[in-house]
C-alpha cells in the first residue's frame, strides 16, 4: 500500500509561517482533496509531497521512508506530480511531452515497446491522441493540460498529485478529468489533489482535507455547512443532486 505519513510539518517562507504542524497519513487506494482558500498552504503542502520543497520542519515519509531520504529517479517511479501549469519553450509535440514523463523508467537512449505502450494509454486515457503531432507550444491551455496530466500518467506510478488539475479546462472535460482520477483510486493509485472547486471535491473525492491559514481545519468525507463557513468564510446551503451526491449552493 502506497502513502504519506506527516507529523508536525511546518514550512516558513522569508519568516512566514504557511504551514504549522500538519499531522495526517494519507493512504492509497484513494481519491484526496486538499481544499482551502488562497494562501492555505495547499500548494506547499503539495511541493513538500512530491519533494520539491525541502526546507520543511517535521517529517514527511512516503512508503516508510522520509521523502528528503528517497533516490530521486526511484521516487519519480513511485510519484507523479501534475503542476498547475508547465511552460515549454521548446518545439517538442505533444506526445514527446508525454513521453518525458517515462524519464524515471529509461535505461539507454531509445524509448522501449514499454514505453510506447504506456504514451500511448496515457494519450488515449486523457482525450489527446487527436493532437499527438502538434507542437505543445500551439495547445491551448486545457489542451496543454490534459497532456502534461498524460505525461503524468504514462510514468505509471502508484500516487499522483495535482495542483488545481481542472485549470483552463471547460466544463465537459472538468467533468472528465475528475471522473478519472476517482477511476485511477478505484483501481489502486493514491490520487491527492489541490482544487478551488468544493462542488468537484463533493462529487468525486473520497476524502476531503481542508486547510486553513496553514493548519488542517477539516478531515472528512464530506464538509458539512458549518465548517464550509468557517473555513472560507461565506454563506452556503448544502443540496443533494441524483443518486444523494451532495451540492454546495453559495448564498451572498
Amino acid at each position: 500500500m502506497s502513502g504519506f505519513t506527516l507529523g508536525q510539518v511546518g514550512m516558513r517562507y522569508n519568516g512566514t509561517e504557511v504551514l504549522r504542524q500538519v499531522t495526517l497519513a494519507l493512504e492509497g487506494p484513494r481519491f484526496v482533496a486538499l481544499v482551502g482558500p488562497n494562501g492555505a498552504g495547499k500548494s506547499t503542502l503539495l511541493g513538500i509531497l512530491a519533494g520539491l520543497r525541502r526546507g520543511y520542519a517535521g517529517f514527511c515519509a512516503y512508503g516508510g521512508v522520509e521523502v528528503r531520504a528517497w533516490n530521486r529517479r526511484a521516487f519519480a517511479r513511485e510519484v507523479s506530480f501534475v503542476p498547475q501549469s508547465v511552460r515549454i519553450e521548446f518545439p517538442f509535440t505533444a506526445e514527446q511531452v508525454v513521453m518525458m514523463g517515462r524519464t524515471p523508467h529509461c535505461d539507454g537512449l531509445f524509448e522501449s515497446p514499454e514505453d510506447f505502450d504506456a504514451v500511448q494509454q496515457a494519450m488515449a486515457t486523457t482525450d489527446t491522441l487527436a493532437f499527438r503531432g502538434r507542437d505543445f507550444r500551439s495547445l491551448s491551455g486545457g489542451e496543454r493540460q490534459r497532456v502534461i496530466l498524460a505525461s503524468a500518467l504514462a510514468q505509471r506510478p502508484r500516487t499522483l498529485l495535482l495542483d488545481e488539475p481542472a485549470t483552463f479546462l471547460d466544463l465537459s472535460h472538468q467533468i472528465a478529468i475528475y471522473k478519472l482520477l476517482a477511476e485511477l483510486a478505484q483501481q489502486g493509485l493514491l490520487v491527492i489533489a489541490a482544487t478551488h472547486d468544493l462542488n468537484l471535491a463533493a462529487s468525486f473525492a473520497g476524502r476531503i482535507v481542508a486547510l486553513r491559514a496553514g493548519q488542517v481545519a477539516a478531515d472528512t468525507a464530506s464538509l458539512d455547512v458549518a465548517a464550509i463557513r468557517e473555513i472560507f468564510g461565506v454563506e452556503v446551503e448544502l443540496l443533494r443532486g441524483p443518486g444523494g451526491k451532495p451540492w454546495i449552493w453559495y448564498g451572498e
